[in-house]
């Protein structure tokens, strides 16, 4: 196997990945009851539903030879931004 196809299968694995994980943190936004519990399913499972997403996005790029990192730095920006804003959300929800 040549590494575009191991591209390939890996998009489609990371595809996978973020749908599940996506669908997830959707289901948990929409049964979860108060806010403070509603608040856990699109800071967790969304962020690595759209991480795996980027990563696909990068394998996919690779794989049609233009390969492209500009995905790591909105993987970074989620990863830091996420966290935070969680964190003033559940600080105005306590007051």
């Amino acid at each position: 196997m040549t590494m575009e196809i191991i591209a390939v299968y890996a998009t489609v694995v990371f595809l996978v990945i973020g749908a599940i994980f996506t669908f997830v943190a959707a289901i948990g936004l929409l049964k979860l009851d108060d806010s403070m519990t509603r608040l856990h399913a699109p800071t967790k499972a969304a962020t690595v539903g759209i991480g795996a997403f980027l990563i696909a996005s990068m394998a996919n790029s690779y794989s049609i030879g233009q390969p492209s990192f500009h995905e790591l730095l909105i993987l970074a920006f989620l990863f830091v931004t996420a966290p935070i804003s969680a964190n003033f959300i559940a600080k105005v929800n306590m007051h």
